[in-house]
C-alpha cells in the first residue's frame, strides 16, 4: 500500500489509529486489551498513531509510549496540547479553558516525551487554537521545539483557513487535524483546499462518526456513565432515530457491494484526497483489522456520489457538538 504524505517530513500507511477511546472519551479499556491491540495494528502495517495529553489526562500518552517503545522505529507518533490541566488529589484533571502560550506548549512537549518515553514527538499539535495567544507566537515557539530536534513535524486541530495561512507562513505545517465524516463535512468550505494548495497533510478524527456510521450504535442505552458521547446533540433521544434511519440505508448499500458500513465510510473519507490520513479509533482487533482493509477498496465517481448524497449532513439531525464545543472550533 502507496504511503500518504503529512507534509514532507512524514509517510504513513493511508489509515492511521486514533487510541483515545482506549482510555478516555468512551470509557476505556483493560491496558493489557489496549496494548494488544496496539501491537497488532502494527503487525498489520499501521504506522501513524494518535494521542494527547487530555486523553487521560495524560494516561493514553503512557499506554501508547509503552506499547510502542519497542516498535518506535516503525512507526510514527501524534499527541498534542492546548488545554489547561492540573494535578489535584484524585489526579490530573482537566480545567475549563485554552491555553497556547509559548511557556505552556514546550512544557507540555518536554512532559509528553516523557510520558511517551521517546526522544522525539513525530508530529506535535495545538490541539484547539487559543483566541487570547497568536498563533504567531504559539507556532514560534513550537518551531523552536523543531529546531531543537524534540519535535518533527507541526500540526494543528479544528483550525480555519486564515489562522492556517498565518500559522505556515511562520513554520510549514505538515498536518490539519479536524472533524471530517460523510456527516461532518464542515473542512470542505475551505481548509481540504488550503491543505491541498499549501501542501499540508488533512488527518480526520472520528471518520466513522464516532461509531454510528459502522452502525455499532443503537442507543444510548449502549453508552457508559462515562462516555462523552452522552453529551452530543447528535446521539440524543430526538435524534438518534432520525441518524438511525440514514445510517441504515448505508449498511444497506455497504451489503450489497460486499462490505462493512464502517468500510465504505471509511473508503468515502479516504478518496476524497491522497493527503488525507483518516485516524478511526478502535478498541477492538476485529474492527480495526476491518478499518485497515478500507484502504484497498476502490470506489468509482458515481459511488462516491452515491454515498455521499445517502449520507449528506443535512439528513443528519443535532450539530457535532454542543455550542462551546463549536465555538473552540475553525478558529
Amino acid at each position: 500500500m502507496k504511503p500518504r504524505q503529512l507534509g514532507t517530513e512524514l509517510a504513513v500507511f493511508p489509515v492511521g489509529l486514533g487510541c483515545m477511546g482506549m482510555s478516555h472519551g468512551y470509557g476505556g479499556q483493560e491496558e493489557s486489551e489496549a496494548i494488544r491491540t496496539l501491537h497488532h495494528a502494527v503487525d498489520i502495517g499501521v504506522t501513524f498513531f494518535d494521542t494527547a495529553e487530555v486523553y487521560g489526562p495524560f494516561a493514553n500518552e503512557i499506554l501508547v509510549g509503552k506499547a510502542l517503545r519497542e516498535v518506535r522505529d516503525r512507526v510514527k507518533i501524534a499527541t498534542k496540547f492546548g488545554f489547561n490541566i492540573e494535578e489535584t488529589a484524585d489526579g490530573p484533571r482537566q480545567r475549563p479553558g485554552l491555553n497556547s502560550k509559548p511557556g505552556h506548549a514546550r512544557a507540555v512537549a518536554e512532559a509528553s516525551l516523557k510520558r511517551l518515553g521517546t526522544e522525539v514527538i513525530d508530529l506535535f499539535y495545538q490541539h484547539r487554537v487559543d483566541p487570547d495567544v497568536p498563533i504567531e507566537e504559539t507556532v514560534g515557539e513550537m518551531a523552536e521545539l523543531v529546531r531543537e530536534g524534540k519535535v518533527r513535524a507541526l500540526g494543528l486541530s479544528e483550525v480555519g483557513v486564515a489562522t492556517l495561512r498565518r500559522a505556515h507562513a511562520v513554520h510549514p505545517i505538515a498536518a490539519v487535524q479536524s472533524e471530517y465524516s460523510l456527516w461532518t463535512r464542515d473542512p470542505e468550505a475551505g481548509i481540504l483546499a488550503t491543505c491541498r494548495e499549501l501542501g499540508i497533510g488533512f488527518v480526520p478524527f472520528s471518520p466513522l462518526g464516532r461509531g454510528f456510521l459502522a452502525g455499532a450504535v443503537r442507543s444510548t442505552d449502549q453508552f457508559g456513565e462515562r462516555d462523552f458521547r452522552r453529551t452530543l446533540p447528535r446521539f440524543e433521544a430526538e435524534n438518534i432515530a432520525r441518524n438511525l434511519a440514514v445510517v441504515d440505508q448505508l449498511e444497506k448499500l455497504a451489503a450489497d457491494k460486499g462490505y462493512s458500513a464502517a468500510q465504505l465510510a471509511l473508503a468515502w473519507v479516504l478518496h476524497q484526497g491522497d493527503f488525507i490520513v483518516p485516524i478511526p479509533g478502535s478498541r477492538k482487533i476485529a474492527n480495526l483489522e476491518q478499518n485497515v482493509a478500507a484502504a484497498a477498496i476502490s470506489l468509482t465517481p458515481a459511488e462516491l456520489a452515491e454515498i455521499g448524497d445517502l449520507v449528506s449532513p443535512e439528513k443528519i439531525a443535532g450539530p457535532r457538538y454542543g455550542e462551546a464545543a463549536m465555538a473552540q472550533t475553525n478558529r
